[in-house]
């Protein structure tokens, strides 16, 4: 059965931080019928406590005190069925030799996956978060765009939402020009959390202690192994392979002549390519697993942005059916990682993007 939606309700996610209160805020402020919702999720136990990762129950309690000061509905919502989803991929990744991104996949599966469920329980037509991005409407076009705050932006990690969503999605802080300005609306609202530190780490590694993360469940990642240079000589040892990423220097412990950075990963042999960094350089990209955001044409131009907070260069884009796609780059770009997204853009207009098979 089709849920009857109200087109004033809208269910914020809150985070328990800044961004999200902000939000909430202003969805307060333009009048709506607001909601809102904690996810909660299982933290990692490493025993040290960690005040730049999220969902704690610090997040929880100061979620409820932002829903309280705003006078709105707040309620919590388990999602870590969808987070053990994301954590099995996460360390699968490290094991094949790759360098994931497990935001995208909390994005889909649970911020605009599992959220639009209970969105649908509450009659709410729209869901909203605190992402720097945006959403236009030009007749009935949808775009998914970047954020005003071109430092803040992220868009790259909002491409793998599917089409059909969009719609329904609200990012009140599309417009704000930094995050001073959130802040400050934060600050006048009346909400404890307005000098709350950012959130810097993968809310399931605390410490970003990759290695103690992985450590039993991905145990051949941190076996030792062989340091290779191209032509397949053993340079020395290192300590697991899925502690490095392509385009990784720190953590070589080589003498050469020139700085050695990894070139490549080789999960069957435990081994890790190091070289000079020209080795790095490539001319396009394989990607699979596509997610289209706009109609595009089988061949086409746009920006390229290969990795989060970095903003892309252009090249020629060819689809593979619908699931797949290769970029060619109009001039040669470092350090393509397998793992990452590749994320394609026509101006400030996310078109769609997929995941990084390889270089070429």
């Amino acid at each position: 059965m089709t849920p009857v939606l109200n087109k004033n309700k809208v269910l914020v996610a809150l985070s328990g931080g800044v961004d999200s209160a902000a939000a909430a805020a202003l969805l307060s402020r333009a009048g709506m019928e607001v909601s809102a919702v904690f996810i909660c999720l299982q933290q990692e136990r490493t025993g040290q406590p960690s005040e730049r990762s999220c969902c704690s129950p610090q997040d929880a309690a100061d979620a409820a005190a932002v829903a309280a000061r705003l006078g709105i509905d707040f309620q919590t919502l388990d999602g870590n069925d969808e987070m053990t989803q994301i954590k099995d991929a996460f360390v699968r990744a490290y094991v094949e030799g790759k360098t994931p991104n497990p935001c995208i996949a909390c994005n889909r599966l649970i911020k605009f996956g599992k959220l639009f469920e209970l969105a649908d329980q509450l009659g709410a037509q729209y869901i909203a978060t605190g992402h720097y991005a945006a959403i236009t409407e030009t007749g009935d076009r949808v775009s998914l765009k970047r954020a005003k705050a071109a430092d803040k932006d992220q868009s790259y990690v909002l491409f793998d939402i599917p089409r059909s969503r969009l719609e329904r999605i609200r990012f009140p802080l599309g417009t704000l020009k930094n995050k001073q300005q959130a802040r400050a609306l934060v600050k006048d609202a009346g909400l404890v959390v307005h000098d709350k530190p950012d959130s810097q780490e993968i809310c399931f590694v605390p410490q970003d202690d990759y290695r103690l993360f992985l450590a039993g469940r991905a145990d051949r990642a941190l076996q030792p192994g062989p340091i290779l240079d191209e032509a397949g000589n053993v340079l020395g040892t290192h300590n697991g392979y899925g502690q490095f990423t392509i385009g990784q220097r720190r953590g070589i412990r080589i003498a050469a002549a020139k700085p050695l950075y990894v070139v490549g990963i080789n999960p069957e042999q435990c081994s890790i390519t190091v070289g000079p960094r020209e080795l790095l350089a490539c001319r396009g990209l394989v990607a699979s697993r596509a997610n289209w955001l706009a109609d595009v044409s089988e061949s086409f131009h746009c920006q390229i942005q290969i990795r989060y907070k970095n903003r892309g260069v252009r090249g020629a884009v060819h689809r593979i059916g619908d699931d797949r796609f290769e970029a060619v780059f109009d001039a040669p770009v470092d350090a393509v990682t397998p793992g990452q997204a590749a994320v394609l853009y026509d101006g400030d207009t996310v078109l769609g993007g997929g995941w990084i098979e390889r270089g070429m």
